[in-house]
């Protein structure tokens, strides 16, 4: 039986390493990488939202928003309700910038799975997603946030 308290150091160590590689060729700043993909993922988000959910500053995501929206990849909107709040969307080109990053991201570890593992360790990979999903279903409020997921 394997000491649990080693494994879970060495998985949280591996699989930080792993996001980490799979991110180093990012075009895009990580800080706007990460809230593309956000925007992606939940929808149209407040500035306040945004950093709430990022957990940086307003000001901090203030800046990020607007360069999002200087380079035509998010649009501020209007709330229904509270004209004071302005929901940040991504626009088509947010959307095309998102795609292409998850794309290049997917295709750089697909190449790394295909060329580094046997057919055996594959199938064994496989199994830990599985097991890594199951993990993940343990704490309900793990699964509903961002927790540091990028595009």
């Amino acid at each position: 039986m394997p000491d649990v308290t080693h494994l879970a150091a060495e998985l949280r160590l591996v699989v930080g390493q792993l996001a980490r590689r799979v991110r180093a060729d990012d075009p895009t700043p990580p800080g706007v990488t990460a809230v593309i993909g956000l925007l992606g993922r939940q929808g149209p988000m407040t500035t306040s939202d945004l950093a709430a959910a990022r957990q940086v500053r307003p000001q901090s995501m203030a800046r990020t928003v607007s360069q999002l929206v200087e380079q035509g990849l998010a649009e501020r909107g209007t709330h229904p309700v509270d004209g004071r709040k302005a929901p940040i969307a991504l626009t088509p080109a947010g959307h095309a910038v998102l795609e292409r990053e998850r794309t290049r991201r997917a295709d750089w570890l697909a190449r790394a799975i295909e060329d580094t593992l046997s057919t055996g360790d594959q199938t064994a990979l496989a199994h830990a997603v599985d097991l890594l999903r199951r993990l993940l279903e343990q704490d309900p409020a793990i699964t509903g946030g961002d927790h540091g997921e990028r595009a």
